[in-house]
C-alpha cells in the first residue's frame, strides 16, 4: 500500500482485535526534549552487527530490523503492533468491508487462534463454527504456537478452495472436524427489520466507511412504515471506523452533544469529537415522514425520540461500546444484555513505508460522562443472559489479554454479571446457538418486552446452566508469568558483543 493509498485510510478505527487511529503527529521522537538513547542504540547496532555476521544461519538486514520492531511491541498492550505488508493490506480490506477467506473474528488463547466471531452469512457461519471455538489444527497442521497472522494467512485464500478445521468446543469431549469452502466474503455492516406490533430492529456488525449511510437509510424506511419502538443489536460486533461510531450516536440525539473524548500523553491525543451527521446520512434524516401510520416531522425527528433499547454483550468491542456508552449516558436509549468487552484505548497507525507501519496505544476513550470503560466495558442498566439456559459467549475480554492497560479509575474485580463455566455441563440445557434478531433470539425478546412495558426475564431458572460447583477465576485477572527454567553456567559460552560481531571470553 502507498504512502498515497494510506492518505486515503486515514480514518479512525477502534476493534476489539486492534482499532486504529490517524496518525497523531507522533515524531521519531516519543516527546519533544526528550533526547535520543544513543549509548542504547550503540548497544543495538553491536547486537544487530554480531547476528549478521556471527549467527550460525545467514539473516537479512530485512529480516532483522523487522524481528527487531516487533521485539519492540513484545512487552506492550496487546493492541499495539507491528504491521508488516500483509497486515497493512489486510487492515485496508477490513476498512472496506471486503476480503477472501472464512469470514471469522479470531483472537489468541493458549497460544491457538479462538474464534471471537463468525460474521454473518459467510462459510464459516454457515459451516457452524461459533464464538469461543478453539482452532487446534489447519489442514491438519497444530496451531499451538502458530502466530496469529500466520493462522489467518492460512485460513484466508481464494474463493472456491476447501480447508479443514479442527475445533475444540467448550462442553465436547471430542474435537469437531469442519470442512469449509473459502468465500469472497463482503461484510455487510447494517440489516434491518420490522418486527412484529411496529418494532423496528437494526444490526450492526461492524463499524464500516458506509454503515452511518446505510443506516440512516434503514431508519428513514423504517420510519416511514409507521416504527413506534427501535431495537439497535450491537451484539457481538467487534468495532471499526470511529467515524462511523459517531455517526450513528449522532443520529439518535439532538443537538451536537459530546459523542466521546481522548486523552493521552501528546497534545493531538487529547481531542473531543461531538454529534455530527454525514451529508450521505443528511439525505436520509431529512426526507419527511408520511404515510397512514407515520408521525408527522421528518426522519431525523423519529429518530432522536423513539424509544430505543441497545443490545450488547461480552463481543461488543470498541466503536460499539461508544455507541452505547455515549446513549447510555444521555438517557437516550436502555442497554440491555450483557458487559461489554472493555477496550477502552485508542490506537494511531503511523506508516513507515510504503506498506508498512505500526500500530500504537495512545491514548484512552471517554464517555460523555467522563467514564473509561478500559477493563470495566460497558455496564447494561439490565442484564439479560443470551439464551434463557444462560450465557452462551464466553469469550475473553480485554481484562483476559496478556499487558492489558489498567483503568486506574477502578480496582480490577469480578462484575457481578460474570458467570463461570460448568465443568461438566448437562447437554440438555447447555446454551444453544442462536440467530440474532431470530424468533429464538432471548434478549431480543426481552427488549420487546422493556419496550411493551412487559417485564425482563434475566433467563428463564427453570433452564438455566448450574455453575455452583465450578470454581470463580476473575476475568479480569492476568495469568502470572511463567516460571522460566534456570541455566548452567557450565553448560554457556560466553561472549561479548561488539561492532565487529562475536568475541568469545572464558568462564568468569
Amino acid at each position: 500500500m502507498s504512502t498515497r493509498r494510506f492518505g486515503g485510510l486515514s480514518l479512525v478505527l477502534l476493534g476489539a482485535l486492534g482499532g486504529l487511529l490517524v496518525s497523531l503527529g507522533i515524531t521519531a521522537v516519543a516527546q519533544r526534549g526528550e533526547p535520543l538513547p544513543l549509548r542504547d542504540l550503540q548497544q543495538f547496532a553491536n547486537v544487530f552487527s554480531a547476528i549478521k555476521s556471527s549467527y550460525v544461519e545467514p539473516v537479512s538486514d530485512e529480516q532483522l530490523i523487522q524481528d527487531a520492531i516487533r521485539g519492540l511491541f513484545s512487552e506492550l498492550d496487546p493492541h499495539s503492533a507491528y504491521l508488516d505488508a500483509e497486515a497493512f493490506k489486510e487492515m485496508e480490506s477490513i476498512t472496506q468491508g471486503g476480503f477472501g477467506g472464512l469470514g471469522i473474528e479470531i483472537g489468541s488463547e493458549d497460544g491457538m487462534p479462538k474464534v471471537i466471531a463468525p460474521i454473518e452469512d459467510t462459510p464459516a457461519a454457515r459451516a457452524g463454527i461459533m464464538s469461543g471455538d478453539l482452532i487446534t489444527h489447519i489442514d491438519g497442521e497444530p496451531t499451538k504456537g502458530m502466530s496469529l497472522s500466520e493462522a489467518v494467512k492460512r485460513m484466508r485464500g481464494e474463493p472456491k478452495t476447501s480447508i479443514v478445521l479442527t475445533i475444540q468446543r467448550q462442553g465436547r469431549d471430542k474435537p469437531l472436524v469442519i470442512p469449509i469452502v473459502r468465500d469472497h466474503i463482503q461484510v455487510r455492516s447494517v440489516r434491518a427489520k420490522m418486527l412484529e406490533n411496529d418494532i423496528a430492529y437494526i444490526r450492526i456488525a461492524q463499524f464500516q466507511e458506509r454503515t452511518e449511510a446505510d443506516l440512516a437509510r434503514h431508519v428513514a424506511d423504517l420510519a416511514r412504515q409507521g416504527a413506534r419502538a427501535l431495537v439497535l443489536d450491537l451484539r457481538n460486533d467487534p468495532g471499526g471506523l470511529l467515524d462511523s461510531a459517531i455517526g450513528v450516536s449522532s443520529m439518535f440525539m439532538e443537538g451536537g452533544g459530546l459523542v466521546v473524548s481522548t486523552k493521552g500523553r501528546i497534545p493531538s491525543a487529547n481531542r473531543e469529537y461531538f454529534a455530527r451527521r454525514s451529508s450521505a446520512a443528511q439525505q436520509h434524516l431529512q426526507r419527511p415522514l408520511s404515510g397512514n401510520n407515520s408521525p408527522a416531522g421528518t426522519v431525523a425527528s423519529w429518530a432522536e425520540t423513539v424509544p430505543m433499547v441497545v443490545l450488547v454483550n461480552v463481543g461488543s468491542a470498541s466503536a460499539s461500546e461508544i455507541v452505547a456508552g455515549a446513549l447510555q449516558d444521555y438517557g437516550r436509549a436502555t442497554v440491555i444484555g450483557n458487559r461489554t468487552f472493555g477496550k477502552g484505548s485508542v490506537q494511531s497507525v503511523l506508516p513507515l513505508g510504503e506498506d508498512t507501519g505500526i500500530k500504537l496505544t495512545t491514548a484512552l476513550y471517554y464517555t460523555p460522562k467522563g467514564r473509561s470503560i478500559q477493563v470495566t466495558g460497558v455496564e447494561p442498566d439490565i442484564i439479560v443472559d443470551d439464551t434463557p439456559q444462560g450465557n452462551l459467549f464466553r469469550l475473553p475480554r480485554e481484562g483476559d489479554l496478556q499487558r492489558h492497560l489498567l483503568n486506574g479509575a477502578v480496582p480490577e474485580v469480578v462484575s457481578p454479571d460474570d458467570e463461570v463455566i460448568d465443568p461438566e455441563p448437562d447437554p440438555e440445557t447447555q446454551p444453544a446457538m442462536f440467530e440474532f434478531g431470530g424468533d429464538d433470539d432471548f434478549q431480543l425478546q426481552q427488549a420487546i418486552n422493556h419496550l411493551e412495558g412487559r417485564p425482563v426475564k434475566r433467563n428463564d431458572p427453570k433452564q438455566v446452566v448450574h455453575t455452583d460447583t465450578a470454581e470463580k477465576k476473575s476475568p479480569l485477572t492476568s495469568p502470572a508469568p511463567e516460571n522460566r527454567a534456570p541455566t548452567t553456567d557450565d553448560a554457556v559460552e560466553r561472549y561479548r558483543v561488539t561492532p565487529e560481531g562475536l568475541q568469545r571470553i572464558g568462564n568468569e
